[in-house]
């Protein structure tokens, strides 16, 4: 489904980042986020041409919690940090995945239908997750995210013509995607299974024998489930997930939790991701205007073997790094 030819791209600095005072800036780079972190990934996987690119080319199931922890930097950067440099950077990250799909036809990341795939999961799993862990949105406030949300992807300096128009327009094309476009694919199943990986970096200090044995399948089944509740009823079908009335009712009250713990008890401030909390404090000036973008913590880093690979994003000279869960050095 394409929203038709546009003639109004944008280069992204002639757009005006968003600000503090959008609801994107509001609602969005919290922690909560990371419970559509499985939804997220294995959704834009899901697009057939996205999904043989980093079955291909990346090397993100070979240090997968790491490069998902560094990733989340310069994602929330292209809307927090106000300057057309990280959009224009993660764009590049991209510039040399190019393949050929078993078909015969050609793929790039850099395609626009497929891009705009991948940003239409990060803004829209906004909604998603308002919608069942809050804060509740407004149908009007669904329609200025979506707006806001065309600035943002503007700033990756890339074709604006997949964008819909309106947000009416893009849960139509999102339903076309669900219905008619994504498919299951390796890369998708193997988002979805964690059980084989090493215990994340913060828990880096259990035995791999102890998480693999004890921890990691319940944390297997919790979260296949709750993405499970996340997805649109075709996408469960094609990708063969049961969910009945029950699941539905304990996936609300779960929701509900969520809403009480992270909305109402955790201080704002601590539930933020350090780029945005930083981007926040640059605002309240807790810190310098022009003081250098907070990083990831070192723990996260590639293998050094793969430090000189710009496509796996590796800040290793960064003045300043984020530690957890409220500080930056």
């Amino acid at each position: 489904m394409d929203a038709g030819p546009r003639l109004d791209t944008p280069t992204p600095a002639e757009v005006t980042p968003l600000g503090p005072d959008s609801l994107t800036w509001q609602i969005w780079g919290t922690w909560t986020g990371m419970l559509g972190g499985l939804w997220s990934g294995s959704m834009q996987n899901m697009h057939p041409k996205l999904g043989a690119a980093v079955w291909e080319h990346s090397d993100f199931f070979g240090e997968r919690w790491e490069r998902l922890m560094r990733s989340l930097y310069p994602i929330s950067g292209v809307v927090f940090d106000r300057t057309p440099d990280t959009g224009l950077e993660v764009r590049d990250y991209h510039r040399t995945i190019k393949g050929q799909m078993d078909d015969g036809s050609r793929y790039h990341a850099l395609d626009p239908d497929v891009f705009y795939w991948a940003h239409a999961t990060f803004w829209y799993g906004n909604v998603r997750l308002c919608e069942k862990f809050g804060p509740r949105l407004s149908e009007d406030q669904k329609r200025q995210l979506f707006e806001e949300s065309k600035t943002w992807y503007a700033m990756y300096g890339v074709s604006m013509r997949p964008v819909p128009d309106t947000y009416e327009d893009f849960l139509e094309y999102w339903d076309h995607m669900c219905r008619n476009v994504l498919r299951d694919h390796p890369a998708v199943r193997t988002v979805l299974d964690i059980s084989e990986l090493p215990p994340p970096p913060w828990m880096s200090w259990m035995p791999r024998r102890i998480w693999r044995r004890h921890a990691a399948p319940p944390v297997q089944r919790f979260f296949v489930w709750l993405t499970t509740g996340l997805y649109d009823e075709p996408i469960r079908e094609m990708m063969g997930l049961r969910w009945t009335d029950r699941d539905e009712r304990v996936f609300r009250l779960f929701g509900k939790g969520v809403d009480l713990v992270m909305n109402r008890l955790v201080p704002y401030r601590i539930l933020r991701h350090p780029r945005p909390r930083d981007a926040w404090d640059r605002v309240s000036g807790r810190v310098a205007a022009d003081a250098p973008l907070v990083e990831t913590p070192v723990r996260n880093l590639p293998p050094e073997s793969e430090r000189d690979n710009p496509m796996h994003y590796c800040p290793v000279h960064a003045a300043r790094r984020a530690t957890y869960p409220g500080r930056i050095d």
